[in-house]
């Protein structure tokens, strides 16, 4: 039984009577779409997570913690951060102020731990390897499967097109068939 079931899927490309030009076609697109899908979401997956996981290891290298003083009270807050103004030392020694997450209630004078980038901009932390290695992980999952929806996409379009090319050969070879099949009821 499996491998009638394997016979049924490969009878477009056996030479036989019944096999129309159309019917090769679609298995070329077939297996277009297939080897696109395999390959072409591989690679989009992979170059893509490649290329997030040195962007965090870039990050990783630029980004630097430093210690900063709270200017205000932080306000209080159900949310467990809150912004906040602090002032720090940036790397060429100038004092900079600016706007940060800070814990919710934290009283003006306390020191809380900042990223700042190579110029002394403040900078959402880096992430770590492990954060690193999944957030790069999920974005070549999702190039690979937007490679994959494309390609299927492109795939659906041409068999479409396929078949309306089929409909309008049947509508044609109909035509010429019909009169010669005797009278017409009405």
């Amino acid at each position: 039984m499996h491998g009638d079931s394997a016979s049924r899927r490969l009878w477009r490309w056996r030479n036989n009577p019944l096999r129309r030009h159309d019917d090769l076609v679609e298995a070329w697109i077939v297996l277009a779409v297939y080897a696109g899908v395999a390959l072409g979401g591989t690679v989009a997956g992979t170059v893509t997570a490649q290329a997030a996981d040195q962007v965090f290891a870039q990050q990783r290298a630029e980004r630097r913690s430093v210690r900063a003083v709270l200017v205000a009270d932080a306000p209080k807050s159900t949310a467990p951060d809150v912004m906040g103004s602090v002032r720090w030392t940036a790397p060429d020694g100038s004092a900079r102020t600016g706007p940060t997450l800070v814990q919710a209630g934290l009283p003006a004078g306390s020191r809380v731990v900042v990223w700042q980038d190579g110029r002394g901009r403040l900078v959402a932390a880096p992430p770590d390897a492990t954060e690193a290695g999944l957030e790069a992980g999920v974005l070549g999952a999702g190039a690979a499967g937007a490679t994959a929806g494309v390609v299927l996409g492109a795939g659906a379009v041409a068999r479409w097109r396929l078949d309306q090319r089929r409909i309008a050969r049947w509508g044609r070879e109909w035509d010429l068939v019909e009169p010669k099949w005797g009278h017409r009821t009405g």
